[in-house]
Parts: structure tokens; sequence; C-alpha cells
């Protein structure tokens, strides 16, 4: 009895996790970001950020990206998304990580990091590209930075366009920043292994 109860569970599981395929053997996957404005391929470095990488693809396979808004615009610096609904609503998230910004990966033009709050191992689903060189998101022997863990490969005359759009504080939820018209991911997608 036990020995089937045993292959049940392990039959369980293994079809969660091909449920949750995140590409767990391959170091550098791929994500497409369809968005209102185009769309952007970014490479993620599993090799520096592990942790953050499967964070992030678990979002991307669960479907959180799809439909929400990037919702915080500051040219020159940052684009940033991943956590609002069309309709102003916080979609729901799970724990938050271990922050890897000590991974050797800086906070330069064109990467792809974890947004979080004040707390160094606060970040959940939200993320930002910079659309600067960001260096001081880096970690220094004081402070804890801000998780790169990938870059842009294609796509990064979309960013340079969303980081120009027309922004103000948006009123409902109090936040600055915030686009004037909807930019919207439509969809994120882990491509096939190559």
């Amino acid at each position: 009895m036990r020995i089937w109860l045993g292959a049940l569970l392990l039959l369980a599981f293994s079809g969660l996790a091909q449920a949750l395929d995140i590409q767990s053997d391959t170091i550098y996957p791929k994500v497409k970001l369809e968005t209102t404005m185009g769309d952007i391929v970014v490479e993620l470095d599993r090799k520096r950020a592990p942790i953050t990488v499967d964070n992030f693809l678990t979002y991307v396979v669960k479907g959180h990206y799809d439909n929400t808004l990037f919702h915080r615009i500051i040219p020159g610096f940052v684009v940033q998304g991943g956590g609002l609904n069309p309709k102003l609503e916080e979609k729901p998230y799970g724990d938050p990580i271990v922050n890897e910004s000590g991974n050797g990966l800086s906070n330069s033009l064109g990467t792809i990091a974890m947004a979080r709050e004040d707390n160094p191992h606060s970040a959940t689903a939200q993320f930002y590209f910079n659309v600067g060189d960001n260096k001081r998101l880096d970690p220094s022997k004081r402070r804890w930075g801000y998780a790169v863990f990938g870059e842009v490969m294609e796509g990064m005359e979309v960013l340079e366009a969303m980081a120009e759009v027309e922004t103000q504080i948006n009123t409902k939820l109090g936040w600055a920043d915030f686009p004037v018209k909807p930019i919207i991911l439509k969809k994120a997608t882990l491509l096939p292994r190559q």
C-alpha cells in the first residue's frame, strides 16, 4: 500500500512539474513579452541569479504577467511592471525571494531586475527594465542592491519608446510616474529551448 501511495505522490508531483515547466535545465532561458507598444525578448541568467530566474519564470508560466500594466515609468531610469491588472488592482503574488544582487550583474542599460520594497529580501513578482545606467541600484559594502537577472535581446527600441510616454500621479493609487495612456503587457511567454 505504501509503495502505491508513494508512486501516486511521485506521479502527482511530476505532473505538477510538467505543468510548470520553467526549463530548469536551461542556463539562459528566453522570455517574449508582448506589449501594446511592441515585443521585447529577454535572456535570463540562471547561472548568476538562479532563485530570481526560477521565481520570474514561475510567474511567466502561470500567466501572472498576462494582461498587466507597466505602472511606473521614469525616463532615463526605469520601466516597471508585473503587479497590477488594468483595473488598477494588485495581482496576488507568492512569497518574497532572497536578494541575489551580489551576483556580479549590474543595473546597466537594457537589463531586467526585480523590484522590491525597502526590505532587501522583499521581491515577489514586480520587475523593471533599466533604461539608463543605474549603477546606484547595485549593491555596495554598506547596502543591498536590486537583483539583475537578465538582459534585453530584442525590443530595446520598444523600451526606449515606453520610457518617453507622458506620466502623471495616479489619483486612485497615489502613485507618481504612472502612464497617462495604459501600456499593457498582453502576454509573457517562455520561449522553447534552442
